[in-house]
C-alpha cells in the first residue's frame, strides 16, 4: 500500500492547498431539548458552548419527537434492527409495503418504491430508464446524484440547459429531436444550494410540446428531495407550490421526514420495470423496519391538522429569517423554501463569516467553489420547524454584529 497511500495523500494535500478540501467533520455528542423560547441546542465535541443548528435538512423538526421515536422502537422490537436481506430474498416486511402505498397516495401516484437513500434513488431511476437511444436533457445546477447518474447511464446524447431558463430548455429540446427514440428531461425540484425551485408548470408544458417528436415520448423526472415534506400548504413540495406534477418524482425520507432512505413515486409500469432492472434496488437491503415505522408516524403527523400547523410555523420562521437578512443589507435568494442562502460571493469572506457564526454558537454551512460556481459563494442557512422566533432573531443579531465589526 505504500505507493498508493503516497499518491492518495498527495491528492488530499493538493485539495487542501487549493482550498477545496472538505473541512473536518463536527462530531455531535449530545442534544439539549427545546426549552422556553429556545429550540433544541447541540453539543459539539471540542466546544464548551451549545449550538443552534442552522444547517440541518430535518425541516419539519420531528426527529427528536417522542412519538416518532416510539414508533421506530416499536417497529424494531417487532422486526429487529435490520432486514437481513435484499427485497427479493426475504428483506421485504409488511411495513415496507405499507409505506410505499402511503407515499404513492401522498403524492397522488399509482405506485411508489423505497430505496436505501435519495442519492441511490436517482441513480436507480435514471440509469435503467436510459437506453442506447435515449437523450437526456438536464438543468445545469442539478444535484451531484443526477450528474453521476447521467455519467453512468451513458445516453446517446446529453444536453444541459441554463438554470431554470425555460427558453433555453425549449431550445435544447429542439436540439434533442432526432438524437434518440426516448427523451428524459431531468431537474431538481428545489435546488439545494440556493433554495429556488423549478417552475414545474412551465417545465412540464414545454416538455409536453415535444412528446410526439420522440418515438418513446418525453418523460419528466424531478428529484424533489429538499421539497417533499418541507413546503407547500400540506408538504407536497414543488408539485404543490407550482400546481403541476412531473411524470416521475424522486424524494427522500432523510430530510423533512427526519429519518432515512429515498423513494420514487410514479406509474405502476415504471416501478414494476425498476424492480426488475435497478441494481441499486435489487442488490441493496431496504431501510430498516424501525426507520419505516418512524416515517409512517411522520406521515400521520404531516397529513393531520398538526402537520398544517408545523408547516405554517416553518413558513413563518423562513420569512422572518429572510426578512432579517434583507433588512440588514444582506443578499439572499428570496423564495418560500426554508433553504435561505446568504450570498457572500467571496471565498475568504465566506470562511470568515462561518468562523464568526461558530464562535457565537451557530452552525451554518459555507459553500465555496467547486460546490457552487465561482462568484456564487454563500452561507446556506436551513430553517427547521423546531426553530423559534428567538432562535431566528439571535442568528440575525450575530450576523449584524459581524457586519458592525467587519463591515
Amino acid at each position: 500500500m505504500t505507493k498508493l497511500d503516497s499518491s492518495l495523500t498527495a491528492h488530499v494535500n493538493a485539495l487542501k492547498e487549493k482550498g477545496t478540501a472538505k473541512g473536518d467533520e463536527m462530531v455531535i455528542t449530545g442534544i439539549v431539548p427545546a426549552s422556553g423560547s429556545k429550540g433544541p441546542r447541540y453539543i459539539v465535541e471540542g466546544h464548551e458552548k451549545e449550538f443552534i443548528k442552522m444547517n440541518s435538512n430535518s425541516y419539519l423538526g420531528l426527529s427528536m419527537r417522542s412519538d416518532v421515536i416510539h414508533a421506530e422502537e416499536e417497529g424494531t422490537k417487532k422486526f429487529g434492527v435490520g432486514p437481513g436481506a435484499v427485497r427479493f430474498i426475504s428483506g421485504t416486511h409488511k411495513p415496507h409495503i405499507e409505506l410505499e402505498k402511503r407515499l404513492a397516495r401522498f403524492h397522488g401516484r399509482e405506485s411508489a418504491m423505497i430505496f436505501s437513500s435519495a442519492y441511490v434513488t436517482s441513480m436507480g431511476v435514471i440509469v435503467p430508464l436510459t437506453t442506447t437511444e435515449t437523450v437526456i436533457v438536464s438543468d445545469e445546477l442539478n444535484h451531484n446524484c443526477i450528474i453521476n447518474a447521467m455519467k453512468l447511464a451513458r445516453p446517446s446524447a446529453k444536453l444541459i440547459y441554463r438554470h431554470n431558463d425555460m427558453s433555453d430548455l425549449e431550445a435544447k429540446m429542439n436540439e434533442a429531436v432526432g438524437q434518440g427514440k426516448r427523451c428524459l428531461v431531468i431537474t431538481d425540484g428545489v435546488f439545494s444550494m440556493r433554495g429556488d425551485f423549478c417552475p414545474f408548470d412551465k417545465f412540464v408544458s414545454i416538455c409536453r410540446k415535444f412528446n410526439d417528436r420522440f418515438e418513446e415520448g418525453v418523460t419528466t423526472i424531478a428529484d424533489d428531495s429538499h421539497g417533499v415534506g418541507a413546503y407547500g400548504a400540506t408538504g407536497r413540495g414543488t408539485e404543490e407550490v407550482t400546481g403541476t406534477k412531473v411524470d416521475i418524482l424522486i424524494g427522500t425520507l432523510g430530510k423533512a421526514y427526519g429519518v432515512n432512505g429515498g423513494y420514487v413515486a410514479a406509474s405502476k409500469a415504471v416501478t414494476d420495470f425498476l424492480k426488475q432492472t435497478a441494481p441499486m434496488y435489487i442488490y441493496s437491503n431496504p431501510i430498516t423496519v424501525g426507520e419505516t415505522t418512524a416515517v409512517l408516524k411522520v406521515l400521520d403527523i404531516l397529513e393531520g391538522p398538526e402537520g398544517v400547523k408545523i408547516l405554517k410555523h416553518l413558513s413563518e420562521m423562513t420569512q422572518r429569517f429572510e426578512k432579517g437578512l434583507v433588512d440588514n443589507g444582506f443578499e439572499t435568494i428570496p423564495g418560500p423554501h426554508p433553504v435561505t442562502p446568504l450570498m457572500v460571493r467571496d471565498t475568504q469572506k465566506t470562511s470568515e463569516i462561518v468562523k464568526w457564526l461558530t464562535a457565537n454558537g451557530v452552525l451554518a454551512t459555507g459553500l465555496n467553489y467547486p460546490v457552487v460556481p465561482k462568484g456564487d459563494e454563500e452561507i446556506r442557512f436551513q430553517i427547521n420547524a423546531d426553530h423559534t422566533a428567538a432562535d431566528v432573531d439571535y442568528v440575525i443579531d450575530v450576523l449584524k454584529a459581524y457586519r458592525s465589526k467587519k463591515g
